[in-house]
């Protein structure tokens, strides 16, 4: 029989907690027997919604904590003080193997001092970046780091570079992924000093396929499949990509409502419409793995609905069957 993948999933966290975050829950273990889900939070509550569904009983456990971590919460402080948060008692779940993974919609910056004070780097891991998939002309890239380490160094960007191309290479199945480091053009002599400094390092690591500098206009389109910045640059990239999809897509609606003829041709092109715009809906890739911890730590949007939860439970499938952690410590000792 194959061993489930169990993961412990922040009942409370984000805006639509915990009705969402339940249902996301039902639908992740209705899909694959594979994984047990372990909710975590307000025992009454969590059964509360759990009433409203039909599901394998033996795939959902609930485990109460009494408190909950607040988004404007200074996250160290929390982190510290809340030992009985959903998000704490979740995070011991995987230090101490109870659980695989973690997935929470809750304060990114208590998940993040978390994950690295409770849950623990791997041996050689200097800074775990945050990772999340967007998509692209070409299928998804994968953007790192996105939110964890604003200052990072150019030796912990190669690391980022190494953890991505194992995160892309054994879950998304990209033979040998490119790598690009985000720049202001493509000639190598431009950029801040930390691109300028990590430029070479890249250019020079044999473990990686690094094909050069990545405007921030050529990612949509593709160019690698693994996106390597610090946080400050990946935070406005990805907060921008998803500005402009929504406002395009606001564009499209009133443009093709704004008249008879529109209207009818509406109609016409809809179904295609909607495959189109699919693909480029972030919900359906899951939530944003924070690469390089001692297990996995996934952090989904505050505004999450079920069906991001629901994938961000899904991908700890393929994360754990895959031994990307095993990957990423093998790559990052055997070079350090």
């Amino acid at each position: 029989m194959t061993e489930l993948v169990k993961v412990a999933v922040d009942a409370m966290g984000g805006d639509n907690a915990p009705g969402e975050i339940v249902k996301g829950a039902v639908e992740a273990v209705l899909a694959d027997k594979r994984v047990k889900v372990f909710l975590v939070g307000k025992e009454t509550l969590v059964r509360e919604e759990l009433k409203k569904y039909t599901f394998p009983e033996e795939q959902i456990e609930v485990v109460h904590a009494e408190e909950v971590i607040e988004m404007a919460e200074p996250p160290v402080m929390a982190i510290r003080k809340k030992k009985d948060s959903s998000i704490v008692k979740a995070m011991y779940m995987v230090k101490d193997k109870t659980c695989d993974a973690f997935v929470s919609a809750g304060s990114t910056g208590a998940v993040l001092v978390g994950g690295q004070i409770i849950v623990g780097r791997i041996r050689g891991v200097e800074r775990p970046p945050l990772a999340p998939l967007i998509p692209t002309l070409k299928g998804v890239s994968l953007l790192l780091d996105c939110g964890a380490n604003v200052d990072a160094r150019p030796s912990q960007l190669v690391q980022f570079a190494k953890m991505g191309s194992v995160y892309m290479e054994s879950v998304m199945g990209v033979s040998n992924p490119r790598v690009g480091i985000v720049n202001i053009g493509a000639e190598e002599e431009k950029g801040n000093a930390l691109v300028k400094e990590t430029f070479p390092l890249l250019k020079n690591c044999p473990e990686i396929n690094f094909v050069g500098s990545v405007e921030a206009r050529d990612i949509p389109s593709g160019v690698a499949d693994v996106v390597v910045c610090e946080a400050f640059v990946g935070n406005v990239v990805l907060k921008m990509y998803e500005g402009v999809a929504g406002a395009l897509l606001k564009k499209i609606k009133e443009g093709m409502l704004s008249g008879v003829r529109s209207k009818i041709g509406a109609l016409l092109v809809k179904p295609a419409l909607k495959k189109t715009m699919k693909s480029f809906d972030t919900e359906q890739y899951g939530g944003a793995p924070l690469l390089g911890l001692n297990g996995l730590v996934v952090k989904t949007h505050g505004s999450s609905k079920s069906v991001e939860v629901k994938n961000s439970i899904l991908q700890c499938v393929a994360f754990k069957e895959q031994k990307i952690n095993e990957k990423i410590q093998e790559k990052i000792v055997l070079e350090d």
